[in-house]
């Protein structure tokens, strides 16, 4: 809340938090949410009352209550989040299917890399969406450093398990074909694990698991990424942000879904608080002088240069376990070059130290999938799930939390619920000027998009 706030706006404010305390399936009794709408009502007409207060939150994601009349919080370029432009998903990714046409991917693959993208938007992931597509592959393909169309060579095969190289092309087509081999494998023998070498980025891990949860399958996939984790007690840059991705059908609407980096936080994070204008939180980035960094634009920087790397799952040192996220980060960068016999560290940078110019960055990536019918009836298993996440999530709430308890996949879910009612994505301004950029320079798109839906 604003330090300005009154006296009895604090006083409402603590009924707000009073009642979300003492109800904690509140949002199930209209008296209760009748309760809380009146009280927030009064409170949003507090002077000093912070617009960004969490209370607002609970009362639009928990109580389903909305105050449009309430002040908007500003973004980095000082118009409302409100004001910001929704594009249609079908729409956003037609752009971005004719944009890796424009480098030549076949129609097939173009498809699947704008699937693969819009989804992350869709899920609420921007981090790795609409804002990657230029910055990490059409730049990276005007480089040189990854090619939009080579072929999957099988290296090593048998029933269950497969080496496959990507001959450093699109991730974004390598990783589903890597992900279905083992899926298909499965339904066969029960299980399938296939490794990937010379690969590139391969957008959201979690893309892979729904993969394997829609086809009645348990998935599990990783990858490793330039080095960005310094290990324990350590400050340089040694292992990829690396997440380790599971994924579990379930009798929800949504599968559980767990799909986050072996650090605090991850680059693609810092770049959307750089579109954003803001600094990143304390404790997610050391340099090498072992100084906790907060400023977004300079930690971008010098990442790139080696001098900045960020804290493994539990932050620096051991005192809240830091060294559990290092050991994870460890296992995966294993799965993803002992077995390719791949490249990691300054070998996957992407930047030659010593000209300061791109250089290819070949990563490993792992997937696996287990058939679940092979062991229990797949209804049997979803049950068994969605029964444990219910319990999870109907268990007693923490008083001046959210009001709620969310499990792994509901976070994304309750976005696409949202962007979808709202009719597609929003889209900030540094990534309308990427979709310009790319209108205006990749052949055929400026007669396909001559006006775009913002301009």
């Amino acid at each position: 809340m604003a330090a300005a706030a009154d006296s009895a706006g604090i006083s409402i404010r603590s009924e707000l938090l009073d009642i979300i305390g003492k109800n904690p399936g509140g949002h199930k009794d209209s008296a209760v949410r009748d309760a809380f709408a009146s009280k927030l009502e009064e409170y949003s007409n507090v002077e000093g009352a912070d617009p960004n207060d969490v209370v607002f939150a609970i009362g639009k994601s928990v109580f389903g209550v909305d105050l449009p009349h309430a002040k908007k919080a500003k973004t980095s370029n000082g118009s409302s989040s409100e004001e910001l432009p929704i594009v249609d998903f079908d729409y956003m990714k037609e752009f971005m299917k004719e944009v890796f046409l424009s480098y030549g991917v076949t129609p097939e693959r173009a498809e699947i890399c704008s699937d693969v993208l819009i989804e992350a938007d869709k899920r609420g992931i921007d981090s790795h969406g609409l804002g990657r597509l230029k910055p990490i592959y059409c730049d990276r393909m005007d480089d040189g450093i990854l090619w939009p169309e080579k072929p999957i060579d099988i290296i090593t095969e048998s029933d269950t398990t497969a080496l496959v190289d990507g001959n450093l092309g699109l991730g974004l087509y390598i990783g589903p074909h890597c992900m279905q081999m083992a899926i298909d494998k499965a339904k066969k023998h029960g299980v399938g694990f296939v490794a990937c070498r010379n690969s590139t980025h391969y957008g959201i891990a979690g893309y892979y698991a729904t993969m394997a949860t829609d086809q009645g399958c348990i998935g599990f996939t990783g990858t490793n990424a330039r080095p960005s984790i310094a290990p324990t007690f350590g400050v340089e840059p040694m292992m990829g942000t690396n997440p380790l991705v599971f994924g579990l059908p379930s009798t929800d609407e949504f599968p559980f879904v767990i799909d986050c980096a072996t650090s605090v936080n991850q680059r693609g994070k810092i770049e959307k608080y750089a579109r954003e204008g803001v600094d990143t939180p304390a404790g997610a980035v050391i340099d090498d002088q072992g100084i906790e960094r907060t400023d977004t634009e300079g930690i971008l920087r010098d990442m790139v240069l080696g001098k900045c790397a960020l804290t493994p799952v539990g932050g620096a040192g051991d005192k809240m376990g830091g060294y559990k996220g290092f050991g994870w980060a460890a296992t995966v960068e294993l799965l993803c070059t002992a077995l390719q016999s791949g490249p990691w560290g300054e070998d996957i940078c992407g930047v030659d130290r010593a000209t300061g110019k791109p250089k290819p960055m070949p990563l490993g990536h792992f997937f696996l999938a287990i058939d679940i019918e092979k062991i229990c009836p797949l209804d049997t298993f979803k049950k068994n799930t969605g029964e444990f996440l219910k319990a999870l999530r109907e268990s007693k709430k923490a008083p001046t939390g959210p009001g709620r308890i969310w499990t792994a996949g509901e976070p994304e879910n309750d976005a696409r619920v949202a962007r979808t009612a709202q009719g597609g994505m929003k889209v900030v301004v540094p990534l309308q000027k990427n979709m310009i950029d790319l209108r205006n320079n990749r052949p055929g798109l400026k007669e396909k998009y001559p006006k775009l839906p913002f301009e």
